[in-house]
């Protein structure tokens, strides 16, 4: 049987480095042991930590310059972007720096404007709108628009506020991009909502009203839609993975709907594959209401 591994317990408490676990005693070689996952380049952890994220990024910290700032994907997720992953890890770096990308961490050497970074529980990053603009220039368009969407939905901006930025980024990567779907952008409840009505954009539809309140012809509320052509009466609805679980609250809901003169249409994820076929319903039911 083999002998138990020492486990120091300063150790147990989140991310390490390869120092830090020299000065808690051991050594170079027992970092290969099993009891130990490797995080990146001289960064460790316990096998037996619950993650938290924002100790793996207080920890790489540790290993970056001090003018580091944590930028992109990581940033959004920060700041609780829905939907958008911490990893890999993203970091601005000024050009001359020489750390390079390495496993688990993206570097990007660019300025950053002093007015461009903020502080999120001690750790320094790019601000909501320099953070939307960099993934207005790294993402395909519509997933950058899934990341603006949110966070207007979080209150963190305006888009008011965002085509201003962007203005005043002109000539920056991203500023182009992020101007255009501000324009369009929604405080959408999720991001598959979002998809959808970017299918309908980019289709040469008009542009429905998101989360809207629908009443019957007596004032009471049916329903909320997730999108809406009033003039059409048009109701159109995503049904994410939880309308298994409230099929029979969907159906009723559905009836006040059609009861009240509401047309509908309902969409799943499958149907974004088919573009076409979702544009084409829509555009035959916006036609049929001027007959």
């Amino acid at each position: 049987m083999g002998r138990t591994p020492h486990i120091p317990s300063e150790l147990k408490r989140g991310p390490f480095t390869f120092r830090e676990a020299l000065c808690a005693g051991l050594r170079a070689d027992s970092l290969r042991g099993k009891a130990w996952r490797h995080l990146g380049p001289e960064l460790y952890c316990w096998k037996g930590w619950h993650e938290d994220p924002w100790l793996v990024l207080s920890a790489w910290t540790r290993l970056l310059p001090s003018d580091a700032v944590f930028g992109g994907g990581t940033t959004a997720w920060l700041w609780g972007v829905e939907g958008v992953r911490m990893y890999p890890i993203e970091v601005i770096l000024r050009p001359a720096s020489s750390v390079r990308t390495r496993r688990g961490l993206n570097i990007r050497r660019c300025s950053v404007d002093p007015d461009d970074i903020k502080e999120a529980r001690g750790l320094r990053v790019t601000s909501v709108h320099r953070t939307l603009c960099d993934l207005s220039a790294q993402w395909h368009a519509v997933e950058a628009l899934v990341a603006i969407d949110a966070t207007l939905r979080l209150g963190r901006t305006t888009s008011a506020a965002l085509m201003s930025y962007a203005h005043t980024a002109a000539g920056r990567r991203g500023a182009s991009l992020l101007r255009s779907l501000a324009s369009i952008a929604e405080p959408a409840e999720s991001p598959m909502e979002t998809r959808l009505r970017w299918l309908l954009h980019h289709a040469g539809l008009p542009r429905p009203l998101v989360q809207t309140e629908l009443r019957n012809s007596d004032g009471r509320f049916v329903g909320r839609a997730d999108l809406f052509y009033p003039e059409a009466r048009l109701v159109i609805e995503y049904d994410g993975a939880n309308h298994r679980d409230r099929v029979a609250e969907d159906n009723r809901r559905q009836n006040l709907l059609v009861n009240a003169g509401f047309t509908l249409l309902r969409f799943t994820a499958s149907d974004l594959d088919q573009p076409e076929l979702i544009a084409s319903q829509v555009r035959a039911a916006l036609l049929r209401s001027r007959l």
